[in-house]
């Protein structure tokens, strides 16, 4: 009775969080039932705190990109990237669906899924309608590329973190095993969503007359951001944990903004999303019990099938098989519960590669897959310009 519970509480808060009942935020919902099974004692204290402590790198990462993602943000890095495709596409939708894409990507493979997410996106929606053109295309292609994008580099996805924990394969082995599929997947989403809006985009975009100015300030916001992608580059080639070095990145961006503007990273630190520490707390703890209550049983079990079968269709059919239980039960808890189940088993090699693809790839398939979309659909709601979940499966089944 008590595994039953486990799973029912466990399965309730994840359900909770993508619902969001009475509009009450997410990590609520997660962290009321991690307290529920800590109080009822179906996860010992021990156990809890233990499940904290593996996620710390986790959140320092996520810090680190939080504060980064908001410092460009009060300085207007992001509406100068927008600004840059909109003046890029020179009258023309289409093309500026191509410069959006393209600014998606590179603020995913540098600054994390979420960045593009929860940032970029409410700039992208400014720009589109300053040049006066359907804003879903480009609204959806900074939703998908936030997944598609995000294995290019192991800092693109906290998820990277999950799965791999502290045996994240060194910078030149992630790029020989994941740089192909990348690019892979990056085109393929492409061209899917293209095809898909081509009636949407086959219309004009206004011009614009006014570039915006990135000031000083900016400038050294951007340059914060440039060495942290080199920090972060290093410590992957060195095969460092990447949590403490983001978090140090976001700290030094911040200095050096303050030379110039003292109230920028005070405002910056204010916005950043803090909620997100608690909800990623909880799911860790979740998992924990979860693990307890048999789904590390059922992982282990599914996950040794797979690696006993020949190579091809059965790596495939474990990645696929990943991302859709990614859309089931968010891809953090998913990739947390394979990646462990990975790890005890001493498994390292392509199955684990399939399963890191199936973690960040399969939430393209619906809009409660990742945080990242999450976060993306709450933005969108703040802005007045939300897209339904049913709009985004249309989409996402194709992709």
């Amino acid at each position: 009775m008590s595994l039953a519970f486990i799973w029912i509480v466990s399965l309730a808060s994840i359900a909770l969080m993508l619902v969001r009942p009475r509009g009450l935020a997410e990590w609520m919902w997660i962290g009321g039932g991690a307290v529920l099974l800590v109080a009822t004692r179906l996860l010992p204290l021990r156990a809890a705190l233990h499940a904290i402590h593996e996620g710390v790198d986790v959140c320092l990462f996520l810090t680190g990109m939080m504060i980064l993602a908001e410092l460009a943000r009060e300085e207007g890095v992001f509406d100068w990237v927008a600004d840059i495709a909109v003046r890029r596409a020179r009258g023309s939708a289409s093309r500026l669906f191509l410069w959006v894409y393209l600014a998606g990507t590179v603020v995913t493979v540098l600054l994390s899924n979420d960045a593009t997410a929860v940032v970029l996106t409410p700039a992208v929606l400014a720009a589109v309608r300053r040049a006066r053109v359907e804003p879903r295309p480009h609204l959806l292609a900074c939703a998908l590329i936030a997944n598609a994008a995000s294995f290019v580099l192991p800092i693109a996805n906290p998820a990277n973190l999950v799965v791999y924990g502290a045996n994240m394969p060194p910078l030149g082995q992630w790029m020989r095993m994941f740089l192909l599929p990348s690019v892979a997947s990056i085109v393929a989403t492409f061209v899917c969503l293209r095809l898909l809006s081509r009636r949407a985009l086959a219309g004009e975009a206004a011009s614009v007359k006014e570039p915006y100015r990135l000031e000083g300030a900016g400038w050294l916001a951007l340059s914060g951001i440039g060495i942290a992608v080199a920090a972060l580059l290093v410590s992957s080639a060195l095969d460092i944990q990447l949590g403490a070095p983001t978090f140090g990145a976001g700290v030094l961006a911040l200095l050096l903004v303050a030379i110039r503007d003292r109230n920028s990273p005070k405002m910056a630190v204010r916005n950043v999303a803090w909620s997100v520490l608690p909800l990623v707390a909880g799911l860790f703890m979740i998992v924990e019990a979860l693990n307890r209550a048999g789904l590390m049983g059922l992982m282990k079990t599914g996950l040794t099938w797979l690696a006993a079968a020949p190579d091809g269709i059965a790596k495939f059919a474990g990645g696929f098989g990943i991302g859709l239980l990614s859309n089931v039960m968010n891809n953090l808890p998913a990739g947390l519960a394979a990646g462990t189940a990975l790890r005890q088993m001493g498994q390292h090699g392509l199955l684990a590669h399939a399963v890191l693809i199936g973690v960040d790839l399969g939430p393209n398939l619906s809009v409660t897959g990742s945080l990242a979309t999450i976060l993306w659909l709450i933005a969108l709601r703040r802005e007045d310009a939300e897209i339904t979940g049913w709009e985004f499966l249309k989409i996402g089944v194709v992709a």
